[in-house]
């Protein structure tokens, strides 16, 4: 049964903006006995409970350098400290990610603005009155995101003209927080603190695109643009200076495939390298079309891109099962024994 629609609402965009989303915070519970109690169930606990022993693996293993992907609306919808968390305690040594995971999510609540809790079934024709826009039942203002649009121009009306990379333009995003953040520890701003890469292979989907074709507009012969295809080969090189590398996959699309791909551009290249040991991936794709949102684990190695010794597939929606690995890898605490890699300085 639908809930009823409050009678004030549909009018007044300030009643639809009354609470903010809060971001979980995994330093303050301890998942370990949930993890453990999890590894004697089956379904999906079992599969939980099977990841969370492999991201441990992972991080545990001196060798290995680990690649975060995002895919999806997590940070929006309660993970954002999360992600930074498993930067600043040292258990991801690069992030492939949605422009729309860094952008309109991580940089949008950065610069001070918030997402608001709403609901899946109110009227969207009366949220596009109002100028909000939502994420099945989160809230977003309009014109904060136009605003963090017009940020993202301003940057890169400072640059050189050139072309960048994600990675570096991300960067400069990071240099920028560090001045003007109005809400501090962002995965953008603790990625640069720590030297961790950040790419967006499809950047300008996000409104990383809005500002930069706005930057471009207003300077039509001496602009930046993006280079996706260097991208590529930066991205391949962090692999190749890996001497073994594992995935967290939050949701799959183009920032799973990237990573995935690395693998074989290294082959063409002429560079031997080994497949991705470790692989875990948290999704509500399913096989149904012949794919899993990519290919699944499994059929990734028949590409020579993923060992299918160590790898897990989680069917749940990221934010109900994350919370729990990340809270048990941080309180196993592993990654104090870690050296960072610091990819960031390799470019």
């Amino acid at each position: 049964m639908k809930p009823k629609k409050s009678p004030e609402k549909g009018h007044n965009k300030k009643s639809f903006l009354e609470k903010p989303v809060e971001h979980i915070d995994i330093t303050s519970f301890d998942a370990r006995e949930i993890i453990d109690s999890m590894e004697k169930m089956s379904f999906t606990s079992r599969d939980t409970s099977n990841a969370a022993k492999i991201f441990n693996e992972m991080i545990n293993d001196k060798e290995c350098s680990i690649f975060l992907t995002l895919a999806g609306s997590t940070s929006a919808a309660g993970c954002m400290n999360l992600y930074s968390d498993l930067v600043k305690y040292n258990m991801v040594d690069a992030i492939v990610a949605t422009g729309a995971s860094i952008i309109d999510m991580d940089f949008f609540e950065a610069l001070g603005f918030k997402h608001y809790q709403g609901s899946q079934f109110e009227d969207d024709t009366i949220l596009r009155k109002n100028y909000i826009d939502r994420i099945y039942d989160t809230y977003i203002d309009e014109e904060e995101l136009q605003s963090c649009d017009k940020t993202i121009c301003d940057i890169a009306n400072t640059l050189k003209p050139k072309a960048y990379t994600s990675r570096e333009f991300i960067k400069e995003m990071g240099k920028f927080l560090k001045k003007n953040a109005k809400k501090k520890n962002s995965l953008i701003e603790v990625a640069y603190d720590n030297n961790v890469p950040i790419f967006c292979p499809a950047f300008t989907d996000s409104s990383a695109g809005f500002g930069l074709v706005m930057h471009q507009e207003q300077n039509p012969n001496n602009h930046i643009t993006i280079d996706s295809v260097r991208e590529f080969r930066e991205l391949t090189e962090v692999k190749l200076k890996s001497k073994q590398s594992g995935l967290l996959m939050i949701g799959g699309g183009v920032p799973k495939n990237f990573v995935q791909d690395t693998v074989v551009c290294a082959e063409l290249l002429g560079k031997k390298v080994d497949m991705h040991k470790y692989a875990i991936q948290i999704t509500v794709a399913d096989t149904r079309d012949g794919a899993c949102s990519s290919s699944t684990l499994k059929e990734a190695s028949s590409w020579g891109k993923v060992d299918v010794t160590k790898e897990q597939m989680v069917f749940a929606e990221a934010t109900s099962v994350l919370p729990l690995i990340a809270s048990d890898a941080y309180h196993r605490q592993y990654w104090k024994k870690r050296e960072r890699k610091n990819f960031q300085k390799i470019f």
